[in-house]
């Protein structure tokens, strides 16, 4: 009995010297917790509400919008905060269908699992319970979580997107910066159209959002009328760095600039505190989300959101306005991710 106890707590908890990771419960949530101790961060991740990491901790200050006295209230009434995931497709869809291999599917909104009316929205994934761990692990150098979500075995959701398909979500804490790695595999016998995004919302605690500087590293916007791309690009004409004050954004950009490393580097800044979000090559358009509360005032966060491509990118391709769409061929996998970098806390 004490050896079975034992080899049940070491499946539990991984620990390497400065690196932990481990299973654990939040106000009776099941969740994971990956722990840097050198770098003063934590991260919290909810495997049962959409493999949400919802919480990243950097010496006790959390840098992702999470409005909620704990994860318990959330998992209630689950919104879009910490880093969600969207998929099958990401942001807005400009019809109840869409186009794939030339062939149109008709989205079924009576089963009630879409949401948006007329636009449908964020796919299907965002809060989904139906996420298994599949491996947890604390080593030397990091401390990392791997999830999958077996897209294939919901009838409700090949109903209305037929691409078998599993997904592979991996979060990896190292040397104070998040890695959040995706893996689509494709198991249907046609090539997949890509459509997928992250949603992830940032902020720098205490620090009201007119006090932050924003930094956008695209050379091109996406012109868009009621939230819905047209096709067209015009230069970005906002600054290298400039002033979140009197900003809000609702906007795309692509024609990512890179660094050296091949990723895109967005970032905020205040009083000598940065959060870094950067984007793999993968990613090459970003949604920029930066709105106004009901009273008018700014809230405080901003999303820097990683997309495979522009919204509604499965239907302008069809249309022959977007000729960047990724896809993914039968029996194929693709693989991407970005990483999340704090630092002056």
């Amino acid at each position: 009995m004490k050896t079975a106890i034992l080899t049940l707590a070491f499946a539990m908890t991984a620990v390497a010297q400065n690196y932990t990771a481990e299973h654990a419960t939040d106000h009776g949530i099941p969740i994971i917790r990956l722990a840097d101790k050198a770098a003063g961060v934590e991260v919290k991740i909810a495997p049962t509400i959409g493999n949400r990491a919802y919480e990243m901790n950097v010496h006790g200050g959390n840098i992702l919008d999470f409005p909620y006295p704990d994860v318990a209230a959330f998992e209630k009434h689950p919104t879009l905060c910490g880093i969600p995931f969207l998929a099958p497709w990401a942001n807005r869809l400009s019809e109840q269908s869409f186009w794939a291999n030339d062939k149109k599917y008709l989205l079924n909104m009576g089963l009630g699992n879409i949401q948006g009316g007329p636009i449908p929205i964020h796919g299907f994934l965002s809060a989904s319970p139906r996420w298994k761990v599949v491996a947890l692990k604390a080593g030397p150098d990091s401390a990392y979580v791997t999830s999958r979500f077996d897209f294939w075995k919901n009838p409700d959701m090949m109903a209305q997107w037929p691409f078998a398909q599993t997904y592979e979500m991996t979060y990896i804490l190292s040397k104070g910066t998040l890695e959040v790695r995706l893996t689509v595999t494709n198991l249907s016998n046609e090539s997949m159209p890509l459509a997928i995004g992250f949603h992830p919302y940032y902020k720098i605690p205490g620090i009201p959002r007119d006090q932050w500087t924003a930094h956008i590293p695209a050379r091109q916007h996406v012109e868009a009328v009621e939230n819905l791309p047209t096709g067209e690009f015009k230069p970005n004409s906002l600054p290298q760095s400039f002033s979140l004050k009197g900003h809000t954004f609702d906007d795309g950009f692509i024609d990512l600039v890179r660094e050296a490393d091949g990723r895109a580097h967005f970032s905020i800044e205040a009083a000598g505190k940065k959060v870094e979000a950067m984007f793999g090559p993968k990613y090459p358009v970003a949604i920029v989300w930066a709105p106004n509360g009901r009273d008018g005032k700014p809230k405080d966060f901003i999303c820097f959101e990683p997309m495979v491509g522009i919204t509604n990118a499965v239907n302008l391709a069809h249309e022959g306005k977007y000729p960047h769409l990724q896809t993914v061929p039968a029996g194929g996998h693709w693989t991407e991710s970005f990483w999340i970098h704090p630092s002056g806390f």
